[in-house]
Order: structure tokens, then sequence, then C-alpha cells
């Protein structure tokens, strides 16, 4: 019988990245525009970036930046990360996804409102950065072994990452919930929508049951991962690529039926040339055995 392919009904970029994207590839920027970070995680579109004149510096680089306007990428920053470029007198652009700054604005809503900030997420990703950045206090929580941060806060507001799995932001609301110097908590679901789209198309794949996964996008984003520990965590075979020169034809022997997935900041040519490969592997007899 031949292997059956299946894409999920949700996947590729998201409407913020899409944004970010064409921003940075205006023409009126073409050799005078700078980066603040990778605009968006995906090799595919940083090598695109770079070709058109754009150039890329890390945060801790700012003062490297030759060009005179400079563009936040849609993962967002801290209000003093913008003024600081600004104070350097450089055009500031901001490409920050809209459900970034919903984010930010919820974050800072819930401390004017007397709550002790809890973002739920991880500390080192850029998007909580900016978040935790704007805040006078906060914790980041990103498993069980963080709570005790908490300590002493009897009112808590929690939001989310955007890119974070919903059923494992409500298990740490809930045990923050039942810590027992805690009162009062409030949560905001801040996960953005299309990666809660992207999440369930996953559960439409596994419900056909898929017996090989591949999830097409960076390997340092975080929405990309996640899909990937989707599958991975219903012990089906998982693969996390960027492009499709990293497939391996021995991963498709014997296999009845590969569901194909992408993060957020997946452009679509990458995932038709990956879609491509698999249905040339799909056709070769070993795929069969």
């Amino acid at each position: 019988m031949p292997m059956k392919i299946t894409l999920a009904q949700a996947m590729g970029t998201c409407f913020g990245v899409q944004d970010a994207i064409d921003m940075a590839l205006d023409p009126d920027f073409k050799d005078r525009l700078t980066v603040v970070g990778q605009l968006v995680h995906n090799p595919q579109t940083t090598a695109r970036l770079r070709a058109n004149g754009v150039r890329i510096v890390e945060r801790d680089q700012i003062d490297q930046i030759a060009t005179e306007a400079v563009m936040i990428t849609a993962h967002g920053a801290s209000d003093a990360t913008k003024q600081m470029l600004r104070d350097r007198g450089l055009m500031v652009y901001d490409a920050t996804c809209p459900l970034v700054i919903r984010l930010h604005k919820l974050a800072r809503f819930l401390e004017r409102q007397g709550y002790f900030p809890v973002v739920i997420g991880e500390a080192s990703h850029v998007e909580v950065r900016g978040v935790v950045g704007n805040l006078h206090s906060a914790a980041v929580v990103h498993d069980e072994s963080d709570l005790a941060q908490l300590a002493g806060h009897a009112r808590i507001g929690v939001v989310s990452q955007t890119t974070n799995r919903l059923e494992k932001v409500q298990m740490l609301v809930a045990l923050i919930r039942s810590l027992p110097w805690v009162e009062d908590v409030r949560f905001i679901d801040t996960i953005c929508e299309p990666v809660k789209e992207r999440q369930q198309a996953i559960q439409s794949l596994l419900a056909q049951d898929i017996d090989l996964g591949i999830v097409i996008g960076g390997h340092n984003s975080a929405n990309t991962r996640k899909l990937s520990e989707l599958i991975a965590d219903r012990a089906i075979e998982t693969h996390l690529i960027e492009g499709p020169d990293e497939l391996r034809s021995e991963w498709f022997v014997g296999k009845r039926h590969v569901g194909i997935t992408a993060g957020t900041s997946t452009p679509q040519d990458v995932i038709e040339a990956v879609h491509a490969v698999v249905r040339h592997y799909a056709d070769q007899p070993t795929a069969r055995v």
C-alpha cells in the first residue's frame, strides 16, 4: 500500500511574521536597515533578508549598527531598548507582532491592577525578555521548579509567551492557584491564535493515525519546537527540519502515514519543497517495505 501523506490544515507563516518580513523587505530600506536580532526565527528568511541588503546584529552588538534605520523584530522588545536606540539617533521601526504587543499591554495592565506579574515561558526567549523588561518586578515560570519565585505574593497575574502549549500553561496556572499562600490568581490567555490553530491541526493529524511526523521550521523557533513535542509526546517518530536537505530516506521505510506541519515562521516555498521530497520518497519501493 502506498505511503499516505497528510498536510496539517493550518501551518506555516502567520500574519504577524509576514507583516514583519514585508516591512523589512520594503525597497525603501534597501542597504540602509539593520534588524536587532533575528526578525523571525527562520534560516531561509534570514538569508533572504541578508541577500536584500538587510543587516542583522544581536542585541549585545548595538554599537556595531552602521545604518540610519533599525527595526525591532516580530518578537518585540522593551520600551527601554527602543528608547536606547532612539537616543543613539537611530530611526526605529517596530515590526512587533500585534499579538505580542497585546501580551505587553496585558502584562502591564495586571501589574497596574496590583497583581504580581508572572510570565509563563522561557526566560531566555527574546519575547519574554521584552515583556519582563517593561515591568517593575516579575517572575518567569517555565516549569514547576520555578514556582518558588512566587513565595510571598498573594495576588498573582498570569500571562503566557505567545508560542506556548495551551495545556502546559493551564497546568501551571492550576499549580499556581494551589499554592498555599496565593489568595487571588488572574490568568489572561495570551497564546496567539495562529499558534493555537497549528496546535489544533496537530491533533487532527494524530487522530488520523500518522506514524511519522515531519515538522518544518527553525531549530531555534519556540513555536516549531512545541509542534514537534506535541507529536513526539504520543510516542510517534518525529523529525524537526529546517528544509528538504535535512530529510533522510530511511525515515520513511515501512511507514504508512506521514503527517507534515510547519511553524508560524516557515515560508510556504520551504513547505512545498519539503512536501515534494517526501512525495518522492513515498513513490520509492523501499518506503513500502
